[in-house]
């Protein structure tokens, strides 16, 4: 703890906390505890203001007028992509699509892959993947006859990184994984990922929705082909994510989906379509929605993003160590380097229950499957409870949740 201690002193959480108007509030006559970030982030001022200013200020329709309010608009929602860009260390902003969350990018790729794939062709994933990246895939196989093969989670939460490298061979056409489970905070190692797949010709595609909030990613560092994520978890506004692809790969998808913005010309007998990242904008895009991501992004850049998470992780050793030696608690992922993400269930209740009551202290903690059904059942439970620690979160946090928790456990003894 001493080390954390450290980093934390150049990252203030009650600073942070303060930014966001919904902490203040209270929930059953308590102080609202919300450890549910990994579903979805609570938004700051500066994202609230963002959106207001843009709605009250230059709100219009982007890229087809050439008035004052389409100028600015238009600007602002090109400037958030090249946020984007640089938040990922991607090469150039063209190279960020935009889609309305994590899962369209995941189906915009599944979509374009769909045109070249045959039938026994491969696509890898594991067991701890959220259904996001599995339902797509296994779409294809039902549709195609492509073959879906999964990778083992270890009994830690670990990927069984052997397991998967025999997995990757000569048919295979696309490894999917993510950087960070949503259920285990197991932070996988994309790099080597990457080489196995890239020594096979294989694609690589990475769920960041977890990991781009948690683990600073850089796109160009861990080679990947893909990289998803979600403007929700970043504490942005929902409706708003997107993809990451390396040129050649974007280049190679057709278009996600037809109508207007999308193409560059347009005649009775023909179409053709616009380069990337515009060939898979068809329509009205979210644009207020992007805006609130650009504010959120600058919002979250200005942090040293190392001591947030050297803050977040110690939040979680911090619960782990006042829970440990209680034999009712079972964590569910305790991978080495893991984020701050408890999953656990508690003898003798359902998750459900577990997290009903826990709101009665004002804790807010997610309770189900956690769309990754493959996960729990590779680890033989029906229902888990969630809390996941954010920026925000502080150490009386922690504690509220600790002591909730045991009181949670009297109801069911």
């Amino acid at each position: 703890m001493a080390d954390g201690t450290t980093v934390i002193a150049r990252f203030d959480p009650y600073a942070a906390r303060a930014q966001f108007p919904i902490l203040s509030r209270q929930v059953n006559g308590k102080p609202l505890v919300y450890l549910d970030s990994a579903a979805s982030a609570q938004k700051p001022q500066a994202v609230i203001d963002a959106l207001t200013a843009a709605m009250e200020g230059s709100y219009s329709n982007v890229h087809r007028g050439l008035h004052t309010l389409a100028n600015e608009t238009t600007e602002a929602f090109e400037q958030a992509r090249e946020t984007v860009a640089r938040f990922l260390n991607a090469e150039t902003p063209d190279q960020i699509v935009w889609t309305k969350g994590g899962t369209e990018a995941f189906n915009l790729v599944a979509a374009g892959l769909a045109q070249s794939l045959k039938p026994g062709d491969e696509i890898v994933t594991t067991q701890m993947e959220h259904h996001a990246n599995i339902v797509p895939w296994a779409m294809l196989r039902d549709r195609l006859g492509i073959v879906l093969k999964w990778a083992p989670v270890l009994d830690d939460g670990s990927l069984d990184m052997a397991a998967l490298a025999d997995l990757i061979g000569p048919r295979t056409k696309l490894v999917a994984i993510t950087h960070m489970s949503n259920v285990l905070g197991t932070v996988n190692d994309v790099k080597a990922v990457a080489d196995l797949a890239h020594a096979a010709g294989a694609l690589l595609l990475v769920d960041g929705c977890q990991g781009a909030v948690h683990c600073s990613p850089d796109v160009q560092a861990l080679d990947c082909d893909f990289y998803v994520f979600t403007g929700h978890k970043l504490y942005g506004p929902t409706g708003i994510g997107g993809l990451y692809g390396k040129r050649p790969a974007l280049e190679a998808l057709p278009p996600y989906q037809g109508g207007g913005e999308m193409i560059f010309t347009v005649t009775e007998d023909a179409v053709t379509y616009a380069g990337i990242p515009h060939r898979f904008e068809a329509g009205t895009p979210p644009i207020l929605e992007a805006i609130g991501l650009g504010a959120a992004l600058e919002w979250f850049m200005a942090f040293d993003r190392q001591a947030v998470a050297a803050h977040e992780r110690a939040l979680y050793d911090h619960v782990v160590d006042r829970l440990s030696g209680l034999d009712w608690l079972r964590i569910v992922g305790e991978a080495p380097n893991k984020g701050a993400i408890l999953t656990f269930t508690v003898e003798g209740a359902h998750a459900h229950d577990v997290a009903q009551i826990l709101d009665r202290y004002g804790v807010a903690v997610r309770a189900g499957l956690h769309c990754a059904e493959p996960l729990s059942r590779r680890f033989g439970i029906t229902s888990s409870a969630r809390a996941s620690f954010a920026l925000y979160n502080t150490i009386e946090d922690a504690d509220a949740f600790v002591d909730a928790l045991i009181k949670a456990r009297e109801f069911f003894v």
